[in-house]
């Protein structure tokens, strides 16, 4: 076990005026290493700290440190370091830690009588899960290739930011972000995406689940309507049921979501991912894109636009974001680098309407304050000076040729078993299961193989969705690709034949 430094001031019951100052230094250290709060290995302050803190002589200190490296709770000597022995005195674990402390631990041994009261808010928030440090198998979805990052790069633009760090950078920034970036971000996505911006509208968060924690804060209150796609993400849903929206989930077609389906009034906030959305990987077309904002001007709905995986597209023309055709301000766009570049990135962004703006940063001042500092400058080189372009089209060379692969493999292999839907975008896929499969069923037979599949039915607001599976391909090398669609094969193939068994005994 390694050593652990310390340089903090230690915190111990006071001392006992009936006490030799020794005797309870030596009492009150013990206590602390047995009741863990002191751990093994830990390396106590030096006899010259502690006399310093606790107003002793020098020899005060020695004398307890002696006791205790006497009695095996200590090793090391005065001079080299003192340290909290590895394996404490099994005999004395369960004996009483001394007079002093056990008087001083039942004063503060008071029963509590109920627990803390929990606000409306803190009891309907629920834990949204974060990526799981893991290997990564077929077919991880929502993950980008990390192991394909340049890490070389990122660390030495990091420790040229370091070099340069002034104490204006100590400061921090404006709650909407670091102004270099905005700048950057605002360019990057005038000429990539198509959004209609100034770097005063962009506005740089953690990530998506920042800018809806913010945006429910800014527009909604309890009991106002929230559209949202069904299936949809559900970190988007987590948060509109926290604030005690009234969620309104419409179902999603080839062409994205059904406007057709959504109320004439009465939302005031609707959620939807139109570049890939999440889970089908489906793109938004004009025609709908244009009728949704068509709605929204009607009804008064503000969107909120996630362009999730916008940045990787596969086939067919990109169409615009839906906030660069809006003309009345009415679109809220956000995005996140986690998913392009590296999960451990807590950076995305939105571009905020002009009459949104002020209220936006208040409530930002109020909340987060703003993002990290030093990773917003490394990511505004990072991106000045050319290298998050050329990852991307690297990036989509690699994540094109692993979906075809799945693609050409899924069409050898899963055959009747299930149908890959077509993509154009994005880090992963969906398919339809056939012969009758649970979704539920033959994801637990493919994790029994290694393969990791997602059911769509866990993405599912109110109407099930046709049974079908979510499939990741972007962090997935094509060998692994290949084992995975092989090995899926004969997990669904086995969960085909024990539907079609329990079909024949339930005619019998």
């Amino acid at each position: 076990m390694a050593k652990l430094a310390t340089a903090f001031d230690l915190a111990l019951p006071p001392s006992d005026p009936g006490v030799p100052a020794y005797r309870w230094l030596y009492a009150s250290l013990r206590a602390e290493m047995l009741s863990g709060r002191l751990r093994p290995g830990a390396r106590l302050p030096s006899t010259r700290d502690l006399a310093s803190q606790f107003g002793l002589a020098r020899g005060t200190i020695v004398n307890a440190f002696e006791q205790l490296k006497s009695e095996g709770y200590v090793e090391g000597s005065v001079g080299s370091g003192t340290y909290v022995s590895k394996v404490l005195p099994e005999k004395l674990l369960h004996v009483s830690s001394g007079h002093v402390a056990s008087r001083h631990a039942a004063k503060l041994a008071v029963p509590r009588k109920r627990q803390p009261a929990v606000s409306d808010y803190g009891r309907r928030a629920k834990l949204f899960g974060g990526y799981e440090n893991r290997p990564t198998r077929a077919f991880r979805a929502n993950l980008p290739a990390l192991d394909l990052f340049p890490m070389t790069l990122w660390t030495k633009i990091t420790l040229r930011c370091l070099r340069r760090l002034s104490r204006r950078h100590l400061m921090g920034c404006d709650p909407l972000g670091y102004i270099p970036l905005r700048q950057a971000v605002a360019e990057y996505l005038s000429r990539s995406r198509g959004v209609r911006c100034v770097p005063e509208q962009v506005a740089i968060v953690s990530g998506v689940q920042e800018a809806l924690d913010l945006t429910a804060r800014l527009l909604l209150n309890p009991g106002d309507r929230v559209c949202v796609e069904n299936p949809g993400y559900p970190g988007a849903i987590l948060v509109f049921q926290a604030f005690r929206a009234r969620i309104f989930a419409a179902e999603v077609d080839d062409e994205g979501i059904g406007v057709r389906q959504l109320p004439s009034q009465g939302v005031r906030l609707i959620y939807v991912t139109p570049a890939h959305q999440f889970p089908l990987g489906t793109t938004m077309s004009l025609a709908r894109r244009l009728q949704l904002l068509e709605w929204a001007r009607n009804s008064g709905t503000v969107i909120f636009e996630d362009d999730y995986d916008s940045e990787y597209r596969y086939s067919g023309r990109p169409i615009p974001a839906l906030q660069g055709l809006d003309g009345s301000g009415l679109v809220l766009y956000a995005g996140s680098f986690s998913k392009v570049l590296f999960p451990a990135l807590r950076l995305g962004y939105v571009v905020i309407p002009f009459d949104l703006l002020p209220h936006f940063e208040a409530i930002q001042s109020l909340t987060f304050r703003h993002a990290p500092l030093l990773e917003q400058v490394v990511l505004s080189d990072f991106i000045t000076e050319g290298h998050f372009g050329r990852h991307l089209r690297r990036m989509r060379e690699v994540y094109a040729d692993r979906l075809s692969v799945l693609l050409e493999e899924a069409r050898l292999k899963l055959a009747g078993l299930l149908e890959i839907s077509g993509v154009e975008a994005g880090l992963q896929t969906a398919g339809w299961l056939g012969g009758g499969i649970d979704a539920e069923s033959a994801a637990a037979a493919a994790a029994k193989r290694n393969v990791g599949v997602t059911p769509l039915s866990r993405y599912s607001h109110g109407r099930a969705v046709p049974e079908g599976l979510q499939l990741g391909f972007a962090a997935v090398d094509t060998r692994e690709i290949r084992r995975g669609v092989r090995d899926l094969a004969i997990a669904l193939e086995g969960e085909r034949k024990a539907f079609h068994r329990g079909s024949q005994k339930s005619r019998r």
